[in-house]
C-alpha cells in the first residue's frame, strides 16, 4: 500500500467528493484535513455552490468531469456505495490517476472496480484504524510515504 499512498500525495492537487458544510460529517472532516495539511483541495459536491469549512466559504466543484486539469488530482470519496460507483467512472473517464475510498464509501463491486481502473486505489482492509484506510488516520502517513512534510507547507 505505500506505493498506493505514494502515488496519491504526489498529485499536485485533491478533491473531496462529499464534502459537506455540517461538521459532524465526515465529508467536512475530510476535506477540514486537507485544508488544516495546506494541501490545494476542491471540494466536490453537485447539490451546492459552496461549503464553509474552518470559518471560511470554499467553492464547490459538481463532478470530477468538471475539474480543470483532472489528471493533476487524487480523489477522496466521502459517498455511499451507489453513488461512489457512478463518481468513480466520471473520476476515470475524467483522467483521475488516484482515489481513496473511505470506509462505508464502497461495497465490493465498488472496490474491485477502484483497484482495477485506477493507478493508485485506498480502500479497504488496512491501515492504522479499525475500520480500514482513512484519511483522518492514515493520511499523514502517506503524505511522509510520498515526501511531502506537511508540516513545512
Amino acid at each position: 500500500m505505500d506505493a498506493a499512498l505514494k502515488t496519491f500525495f504526489s498529485s499536485p492537487r485533491f478533491a473531496v467528493a462529499g464534502a459537506s458544510s455540517d461538521p459532524a460529517k465526515y465529508g467536512h472532516k475530510v476535506f477540514a484535513w486537507y485544508l488544516q495539511h495546506s494541501l490545494p483541495v476542491t471540494p466536490l459536491n453537485p447539490r451546492s455552490p459552496t461549503i464553509s469549512a474552518l470559518s471560511k466559504e470554499h467553492t464547490t466543484t459538481p463532478s470530477p468531469t468538471a475539474l480543470s486539469d483532472a489528471p493533476s488530482y487524487s480523489l477522496s470519496v466521502i459517498t455511499p456505495p451507489a453513488v461512489t460507483k457512478q463518481l468513480l467512472k466520471e473520476a476515470k473517464e475524467a483522467g483521475i490517476p488516484a482515489v481513496w475510498l473511505q470506509p462505508g464509501s464502497f461495497d465490493n463491486e465498488v472496490l474491485e472496480y477502484a483497484k482495477n481502473e485506477f493507478k493508485a486505489a485506498i480502500a479497504g482492509e488496512g491501515g492504522r484504524g479499525g475500520e480500514g484506510w482513512c484519511v483522518l488516520v492514515d493520511g499523514e502517513e502517506g503524505l511522509k510515504a510520498a515526501g511531502r512534510d506537511w508540516s513545512r507547507l
